[in-house]
């Protein structure tokens, strides 16, 4: 018997986020988390334009922004200055200076009041699989407890044990470094720390205390042994070249630049997202910003299929889009940790001044932080990218169109009035907008990606096909639309 349509393994920011948006969907979903309670340290300070812009799609952007610290730039590894986000492709030119427990807080409400059940304390242990379910154990330290579900996604960070057991691979480099980070009291002036030979030991200002971040001098004997305050004590010592007390320590952890992509984000009835399916080095502080954009890829496509709604082949877009978009993560952080250890060469000149340039800057930001995602590319510039959020006016009320998609569903915005025909097949929103005078309708995914566009004179040529690709039911009008090319 099913105890639950989907059960996601880790309560992190993806399993978070992709636990609400199948809740949104209408499919009963459960959380399971080895921790008893939210771990105190906090992992990440920073939402990136990109993450604000998905979060905005369901009105979880406002509060949170009320909330952080604005920076007008996107931060970046090996290059001397920041990048400008002031003309990037974003409703949020800025990154967001907030902790990664307040988000997680903030999506742990969401999803609970959406009907999410979340078992903390509970660690997955094994899973087989059919063609129809997924049967898991969980244990809680003291019993174990079986728990059979249609699909089960692994949010469980680098060493997922669900990508494990589901015999995925997870292909990549090695580290060939690592440092040691700190959570801790200490002396030392915010900023960077130079030591008599040029090594330099990392101080970022947090609440009441620093987060110190410095090299290893050797590769550790065992990567995943616990971190002492001695031996971060020893590790700032050296390099610096005298003591500085560190002391209260709150966090203690290591971390190195190995990269690695999963083979594969779905096995079957298994799937990945975030750390599970890959990680790489921290430059850009891109980690918990592809984790978000990998649940909300992935939500409306695994609700839709456990509804049975879903078009033939609509859960494979996953991999097919966030595949992709992992490996050129993977790339942009390998190369700004090579532009940081090499400094002098021309290649590293070469990037300093595409960075200086305006729209290199613009080009540069845009990358690094994923605005450049486009799932279609080729046609209309808003085709495959995230629908900017436009202003517009629904009958007599003034709105935008990100508030269109907070329901979680798949829209057809008419801005010509001509449209109303498709109601049968997808929700159509006739509007006004000064910003959009190129464009007759647009037929948005319910992660707010542009899936058609139909521009003026065009009528709704190719319509069909996308409502068909993505909504997957009745994918004609009900009645002639008056419209040339229209649907079958």
């Amino acid at each position: 018997m099913l105890e639950t349509d989907v059960l996601v393994a880790g309560a992190g920011p993806a399993g978070l986020l992709l636990a609400a948006e199948l809740a949104l969907g209408g499919v009963r979903t459960t959380i399971v988390e080895r921790h008893p309670v939210r771990p105190p340290y906090c992992r990440g300070f920073n939402l990136n334009s990109r993450s604000l812009d998905l979060l905005a799609r369901r009105g979880l952007a406002e509060g949170l922004v009320a909330e952080g610290h604005r920076v007008p730039h996107a931060p970046v590894t090996g290059l001397p200055g920041p990048l400008q986000l002031t003309d990037a492709a974003t409703d949020h030119p800025f990154s967001l200076g907030i902790p990664q427990t307040r988000v997680e807080e903030v999506l742990e409400g969401w999803a609970a009041d959406l009907g999410v059940e979340i078992l903390r304390g509970h660690e997955l242990r094994s899973f087989t699989q059919s063609p129809e379910s997924v049967s898991t154990v969980v244990h809680n330290g003291q019993f174990g407890r079986t728990i059979t579900a249609r699909f089960l996604v692994g949010c469980d960070g680098g060493r997922s044990e669900v990508r494990k057991q589901a015999g995925i691979g997870f292909p990549g480099v090695d580290a060939r470094w690592y440092a040691l980070l700190g959570d801790v009291e200490c002396e030392l002036p915010y900023g960077v720390s130079a030591g008599p030979d040029g090594r330099t030991v990392f101080v970022i200002p947090r609440p009441g205390y620093v987060r110190i971040v410095v090299r290893e001098d050797d590769p550790p004997a065992d990567k995943y042994a616990p971190v002492t305050l001695e031996r971060l004590q020893a590790q700032v010592d050296a390099v610096l070249g005298r003591h500085v007390k560190l002391r209260s320590p709150r966090w203690l952890t290591r971390f190195g630049d190995a990269a690695r992509l999963a083979t594969h984000y779905r096995e079957g009835r298994v799937l990945l997202a975030g750390d599970a399916a890959h990680i790489h080095p921290p430059a850009g502080a891109i980690g918990v910003n592809v984790a978000l954009d990998d649940a909300f890829n992935l939500g409306w496509k695994l609700a839709a299929t456990v509804r049975g709604t879903a078009p033939e082949g609509l859960l494979d877009t996953y991999h097919a889009e966030r595949h992709t978009a992992g490996a050129r993560i993977l790339a942009n952080t390998r190369a700004q940790v090579a532009l940081d250890e090499a400094p002098d060469e021309p290649l590293a000149d070469l990037m300093r001044r595409v960075a200086a340039h305006p729209a290199g800057n613009r080009a540069l930001a845009e990358i690094i932080t994923g605005l450049d995602a486009c799932y279609e590319p080729g046609g209309h510039p808003w085709l495959g990218r995230l629908a900017p959020d436009v202003p517009l006016v629904v009958g007599a009320t003034e709105t935008h169109l990100a508030a269109l998609l907070h329901p979680g569903g798949a829209v057809l915005l008419d801005l010509t009035g001509a449209f109303g025909a498709w109601s049968s097949a997808v929700e159509v929103v006739t509007a006004s907008s000064p910003s959009t005078s190129d464009i007759d309708a647009v037929l948005l995914r319910p992660d707010g990606h542009a899936a058609w566009v139909g521009t003026s004179g065009a009528g709704d040529e190719g319509l069909a096909e996308a409502v068909r690709r993505w909504v997957g039911t009745n994918p004609v009008p009900a009645v002639s639309s008056g419209l040339p090319a229209g649907g079958e």
